[in-house]
């Protein structure tokens, strides 16, 4: 039941109106001299009653409240046993408080109608009044407050508790803190490194290494143990973790100088934020595999948010065994033959190595003899050139539209993805998610949201493309007579030749091997150069987008507005011949499209692009990388691409100080 205030403003205003009107009356009738004197004197009485009221009716109340000794105050048995610190307000004044607020907030001083904003700063009602209540630091101690406020005419009345939380705040801090979490450490191939030293030199490393190692976890309170060739396992505090990020793993740069003549590195990965030990281990397992992925020599944290990395501004060194490539060609081949068919498909938007690789993939199954296809948008290609070739040969009936090859698709078509890793590049998720089985083989270094569950995958971020690695892994199939044919070679060579910018960039021995392969195969070299030849649009575009490119810390960056899909192909050809200009060591070349703006990312090797990418959203390999910008203007992308490279440059300035 809501009850009404006895005494109000209007009804002491009217009151002393009617008495006024009774006092003229009476003195108009016995003083008549006097009688104007009445009202004056009513008047100045009501003023000093207005002034009472302002300046001491609330401290009469809250003396009342409280009384002048605690003992006596009307509230005590109400609030004032509290054990928790409590204070009255009247909108942001203090009315009242118990002992314990006195004593733990106020310090034993009198704080009665003094601000809150004085005596509680940062305290928010409405912050307070929700269910989490508000976390207040007052002085040296944290303090959790809880408020309930009732509304009134004149002033709202509010309520206010506060429990001490400083141990509880101090115990979460330090609880986090000392969460365990674990790092592996693995050296970048380590048998290719160390086969060829002598004994007592490999012994003179690994002690080195060791030390290296030891050094860094020694000065944390975690241990560091040998898992045994070239691995190591160290469980670290979190604080700890939180210190070797600050300092970018500097344990890089610092194995990295212990033999650089034998190219040694490192690659770290590092499960944090894990709910038990096990759990860590597995997160450091997967970041360890993404460090290596990217090509190593870098580290990669693991959380429950997803991954960081440290790092991967070197230049990657070729590291990798043909005893793998055998064993992936002969995985391969058992799950092709266990299939019931075959559906082969790159990126979108397939280049020359998309299709070569794709079609080395399909003369192995051939061998197998498992119906498969190629599935690629002939609308949506840069190797146009590649697919009329093959079609004038007769071998139409190798490609499909990915929406005609989904209807063949079943839980026994196995789905091999050639060039690429990222589930979101793929031609069509359709078939990747309606195939029952999936391989991937691929050369970028590794990213974010690659593909998942794969049955087989043929990572190998040292190789120059993926038409290299299929190359390589058909020497291993079939008999002596069961070869690609000539054109099939072709393509593949022509895929290594894109990749590699005629190799000039990321070759290593195994490059010229797979080259040579291909070329006793019947590869001509002059038919592959015939697969770059441009139309003249395409020529006139190449120029216009070389001719608009701006030199920035010795990247070129060039932006045009959309161009027609026929030429399409004249972008990252731009990108390639702005490497051909003196003082240039990166080129990034953005377009227009319906959707934003696409970039295309090329280096000589000096610069990583991948990482420049990545920053964007994209990614790719060392010497070429891609990223798609949505709804963004060429300004805004040109304005966007400036800040990657400078948060690059930063990077590896930092890591050229450690």
């Amino acid at each position: 039941m809501k009850h009404k205030p006895i005494l109000t403003l209007e009804v002491l205003v009217a009151g002393l109106l009617v008495l006024n009107v009774i006092l003229m009356v009476w003195a108009a009738v016995q003083a008549p001299t006097w009688w104007l004197l009445v009202p004056l004197v009513v008047w100045l009485a009501f003023l000093g009653i207005l002034v009472f009221c302002g300046r001491s009716l609330r401290a009469a109340l809250a003396r009342w409240l409280t009384g002048s000794v605690f003992d006596e105050s009307k509230l005590k048995f109400s609030l004032g046993n509290m054990s928790a610190p409590t204070v009255l307000l009247s909108g942001k004044t203090i009315l009242w408080y118990n002992e314990a607020f006195q004593n733990e907030l106020g310090c034993g001083e009198n704080y009665l109608l003094h601000s809150t904003t004085k005596v509680l700063p940062g305290l928010t009602l409405s912050a307070s009044g929700s269910p989490a209540g508000q976390l207040l630091h007052l002085g040296d101690r944290i303090w959790h407050a809880y408020s309930s406020t009732v509304e009134s005419r004149s002033e709202a009345i509010s309520i206010v508790c506060f429990t001490d939380e400083t141990n509880l705040r101090f115990i979460e801090k330090e609880h986090t803190a000392s969460r365990p979490g674990c790092i592996l450490f693995a050296v970048d191939g380590y048998s290719d490194v160390f086969n060829d030293m002598l004994d007592s030199e490999r012994a003179g490393v690994l002690e080195n290494l060791y030390k290296v190692l030891e050094t860094t976890i020694g000065g944390t309170t975690g241990f560091l143990q040998r898992l045994g060739s070239g691995k190591y396992l160290a469980v670290v505090e979190e604080r700890h973790l939180n210190k070797l990020a600050e300092e970018r793993y500097a344990v890089l740069d610092e194995v990295r100088a212990i033999a650089p003549e034998k190219n040694l590195s490192l690659s770290i990965g590092v499960g944090r934020g894990a709910e038990t030990l096990a759990q860590a281990r597995q997160m450091a397992e997967q970041a360890l595999d993404m460090a290596q992925g990217r090509g190593g020599d870098q580290t990669a944290e693991k959380t429950p948010d997803g991954f960081t990395f440290y790092g991967g501004v070197s230049h990657g060194v070729e590291k990798r065994s043909r005893v793998k490539s055998r064993l992936v060609a002969r995985a391969l081949v058992e799950l092709i033959k266990q299939s019931e068919s075959v559906v082969i498909m790159g990126h979108r938007m397939s280049d020359l190595d998309a299709i070569g690789s794709a079609e080395g993939v399909l003369r192995i199954c051939k061998i197998c003899d498992v119906p498969a296809v190629i599935a690629v948008r002939r609308n949506a290609t840069m190797a146009a050139s590649l697919l009329d070739t093959f079609e004038q040969a007769g071998y139409s009936n190798d490609f499909m539209e990915p929406e005609k090859a989904l209807e063949t698709v079943n839980k026994k078509t196995l789905c091999i993805v050639v060039d690429t890793y990222l589930r979101h590049l793929v031609e069509s998720q359709e078939i990747l998610d309606k195939a029952g089985s999936v391989v991937v083989i691929d050369h970028h270094r590794k990213g974010d949201n690659y593909i998942k569950d794969t049955v087989l995958l043929c990572h190998e971020p040292y190789a120059s493309s993926a038409s290299e690695l299929v190359a390589e892994m058909l020497t291993y199939v079939g008999d002596k007579d069961d070869k690609p044919t000539r054109l099939e070679a072709e393509g593949m060579l022509a895929g290594i030749m894109l990749d590699t910018h005629d190799f000039s960039l990321h070759t290593g021995v195994r490059t010229f091997e797979a080259a040579a392969t291909l070329r006793r195969y019947g590869a001509e070299t002059e038919n592959v150069r015939a697969l770059f030849h441009v139309s003249r649009d395409e020529y006139v575009a190449k120029c216009e987008l070389v001719e608009a490119a701006q030199v920035y810390k010795g990247c070129a960056i060039s932006l045009h507005e959309a161009f027609d899909a026929s030429v399409q192909v004249a972008i990252p050809q731009a990108a390639n011949d702005l490497l051909t200009i003196s003082g240039v060591s990166a080129s990034f070349v953005g377009v227009e499209n319906a959707n934003g703006v696409n970039i295309s990312a090329r280096s000589m090797g000096q610069v990583n692009v991948q990482v420049i990418m990545e920053a964007l959203g994209g990614g790719g390999h060392q010497t070429m990388a891609g990223a798609q910008l949505c709804d963004i203007s060429l300004e805004q992308a040109g304005a966007r691409i400036r800040a990657a490279i400078d948060l690059y440059e930063a990077a590896r300035a930092q890591n050229t100080k450690t």
